[in-house]
């Protein structure tokens, strides 16, 4: 069996969870560097899988195309130009170059049937075997609870705040992955925002671990995909209600996690004319190690009109210029 062929069918009983199953792909024999895979609609967030889900699939494509199992992914860049329904779906992949110690290679995921040229979720990847080099961490990780002393997104809300937040189902996404605020404000909070930063726990419920004892990259590239909060955070309470569609996906992949839960600090650089760039680093507390940094641009989108004046301004500088 080839490591292309075990990319592909290894579901032994210390990885077979929903999300190892997700991430097992069958090779079109007629059709060299297609991939095909069912998208099961749990991963819906909202209303179609979640990008990181989607940028890991066509990272699995990848690897198995390039069939260098030596060479780990280093980065990926996704833009999602279309949705992509859960359903049957194709990733055609192009090895760019392929190297004795690095490579790169291209894979766009369409709805199966779709034309060749038919836009969708276009991932650009690196992969690289292990290197001498510097090392260093100049980040740390921020100083939070733990996950057992965090409150859990599923807990119902406060009393006091329920019939200010109605009541809705979570998306399919959520109830697969549990997120725990660790660092920030609530959004029924009333506080006066200074910053962006926030941090929670995430973990799959049914942690696709290794059988060396760590997390699934592909795992923590899904976890990557989870920003939005950094730019609620940063406009405080009261904003006019927002969505955040992704235009882009990177992540720089470091090390390898052996915790089943991960702290993604978060934080938005900067919101302007309808984007916001915003930024993940994801800590495995057992270190604690660096497991990921990733980058983002949202395009915001807004059911009852922009916001206008004052309104653009996060709480604490309405009455004052942009910055």
């Amino acid at each position: 069996m080839t490591s292309a062929e075990r990319t592909l069918t290894d579901l032994s009983a210390a990885a077979a969870t929903p999300f190892a199953r997700q991430m097992a792909l069958t090779a079109d024999g007629d059709r060299p560097g297609r991939y095909r895979v069912d998208v099961d609609e749990r991963w819906n967030c909202p209303i179609v899988p979640q990008g990181g889900v989607m940028a890991a699939l066509a990272t699995t494509a990848m690897a198995a195309e390039l069939d260098h199992p030596d060479q780990q992914l280093r980065t990926l860049t996704t833009v999602f130009a279309a949705q992509v329904p859960a359903g049957p779906v194709t990733i055609d992949v192009s090895v760019l170059r392929r190297g004795r110690t690095m490579s790169q290679a291209m894979a766009t995921a369409r709805p199966a049937g779709a034309d060749d040229g038919a836009p969708g979720h276009t991932t650009v990847a690196v992969f690289g075997a292990t290197r001498g080099g510097f090392e260093f961490t100049d980040v740390a990780m921020p100083d939070v609870p733990p996950p057992e002393d965090c409150p859990s997104f599923r807990d119902p809300l406060p009393p006091e705040v329920a019939d200010d937040f109605p009541d809705r189902p979570p998306f399919a996404f959520w109830e697969h992955v549990e997120g725990r605020p660790a660092l920030g404000n609530a959004p029924w909070d009333d506080y006066v925002p200074s910053a962006s930063d926030c941090a929670s726990w995430y973990r799959f419920d049914q942690p696709p671990m290794r059988p060396d004892g760590t997390l699934d990259p592909l795992a923590v590239i899904a976890l990557c995909d989870l920003m939005p909060s950094s730019v609620g955070q940063r406009m405080g309470p009261g904003a006019r209600t927002w969505y955040p569609p992704s235009a882009d996906l990177t992540v720089h992949l470091f090390e390898d996690a052996r915790s089943e839960w991960l702290l993604a600090h978060l934080r938005a650089r900067r919101a302007t004319e309808g984007y916001a760039s915003v930024e993940a680093a994801l800590w495995d507390p057992t270190g604690p190690t660096l497991v990921a940094h990733a980058t983002q641009v949202m395009f915001l989108s807004f059911p009852d009109g922009p916001p206008t004046g004052d309104d653009r301004l996060p709480l604490d500088q309405r009455g004052a210029p942009p910055r």
